[in-house]
């Protein structure tokens, strides 16, 4: 593992209040969230907090313990998510030392970042699509014959990133450290705030999270989540949404990271700030 690499931003919001009182839903877990709505709420934002997801512990843990306990037979070890790195690196410590020639790779920003904050970085990082093609175009990834990776990940997921690197000649196995629940809340505060038009915009920053907003909001709030514009950090995120019948504007921050989401919600409140 390399040197701790320092992350700055790649996009640059001036320090006027740009969202002009806009109410925008935050729909991150409660622990992922809070850097976010404090720069929405920085910039003149109004936050409604709506978590579409609460990641807990999996059904089954000991597997992915007796993987981390013998982590030295692994070359690579790739980090699908921040929450696969916030929780592997806690529990691959709590299992011994980390080996120093294991790779980390992460897939993505926020993932990297994840991995600076335990102490640790990225060996491995796409450049710019930050997903799993991103991950698998990288040149780390390319001749892997023989390697031994571990996919930290929580329960299931694509399977596109194994299925390559199997079809490259590594051999793959699986953590899985976390499972991801819809959380029982009300959606009527929500539901209201729409009725009143106080919510102007939406940040959904995963496939499953804009699922489970649907989900969430159920028939009583469709017609009205439809219609709002959505602020999103991947294509294939937005590909969902217009499947799914959303009508309002689909915004893609780029990279994937605070600073591009806060950037994009500015954009468009400006082009809208009569409505």
């Amino acid at each position: 593992m390399g040197p701790k690499r320092s992350f700055k931003s790649y996009t640059t919001v001036p320090n006027e209040l740009r969202l002009n009182g806009k109410g925008i839903l935050v729909t991150r877990p409660a622990h992922q969230a809070q850097q976010l709505i404090k720069q929405i709420e920085s910039h003149g934002g109004v936050v409604f907090p709506f978590p579409v997801m609460e990641i807990i512990q999996p059904r089954d843990i000991t597997p992915a313990l007796t993987l981390f306990h013998h982590l030295d037979r692994f070359d690579i070890a790739i980090f699908i998510s921040a929450n696969a790195a916030r929780i592997g690196v806690e529990m691959m410590q709590q299992e011994g030392d980390i080996p120093k020639t294991i790779q980390f790779a992460a897939v993505g920003l926020a993932t990297a970042r994840a991995l600076e904050m335990a102490g640790y970085s990225a060996d491995i990082l796409p450049e710019n699509s930050f997903d799993s093609e991103g991950l698998l175009a990288t040149p780390q990834l390319q001749d892997i014959n023989g390697k031994n990776i571990l996919i930290i990940r929580g329960e299931g997921g694509r399977e596109l990133l194994a299925k390559t690197l199997r079809d490259r000649g590594g051999a793959v196995t699986y953590a899985e450290i976390y499972r991801r629940t819809i959380p029982q809340t009300d959606p009527s505060p929500i539901i209201e705030a729409w009725k009143h038009n106080s919510i102007h915009a939406a940040v959904i920053t995963s496939n499953q999270g804009l699922t489970n907003l649907m989900q969430m909001v159920g028939k009583a709030g469709e017609q009205f989540l439809l219609q709002t514009p959505l602020v999103v950090i991947s294509e294939r995120t937005r590909e969902v949404a217009r499947e799914s019948g959303f009508s309002g504007k689909l915004m893609l921050a780029t990279p994937p990271s605070d600073d591009a989401i806060l950037d994009t919600l500015s954009r468009w409140a400006q082009k809208n700030s009569d409505s």
